[in-house]
């Protein structure tokens, strides 16, 4: 799987893509491989507070319920109401159409994420691909 270059991941497997001061948060192709089948997906509410690493909602798919962690701070923005009826975009499209929330992103908490090829190398040493 080749990673888009334009976001910056997680070790926790969330990627974020930074426009101006807005974080759009997802979760990465091998996330989405671990969990199978999503059939529901909770996020938190417009106008929450996220800590950067703290738990910021859970994805139920046919195998578990995993929490998904916020790799930036800031404040909810936006959330992908298409996932409410569609979870399975989460599968089919994790990189696009299946992102989770928009936050207003605070300064500098995207530090110490990954570029796409530190991703894939940490994939790599971890065993995953």
């Amino acid at each position: 799987m080749s990673y888009p270059e334009d976001r910056r991941y997680a070790k926790s497997h969330e990627w974020v893509l930074v426009d101006g001061n807005t974080a759009t948060i997802g979760i990465t192709s091998y996330a989405q491989e671990q969990l199978g089948d999503v059939v529901f997906v909770e996020l938190p509410a417009v106008g929450s507070t996220l800590e950067r690493d703290g738990a910021m909602g859970n994805i139920e798919s046919v195998k578990a319920v995993s929490e998904v962690f916020a790799p930036v701070a800031g404040e909810v923005v936006e959330v992908n109401g298409a996932l409410e009826a569609r979870p399975e975009l989460l599968n089919t499209d994790p990189h696009g159409e299946g992102w989770l929330v928009r936050v207003n992103m605070a300064p500098g908490s995207d530090a110490n994420l990954l570029t796409a090829a530190e991703y894939e190398a940490f994939l790599a040493e971890e065993g995953a691909h």
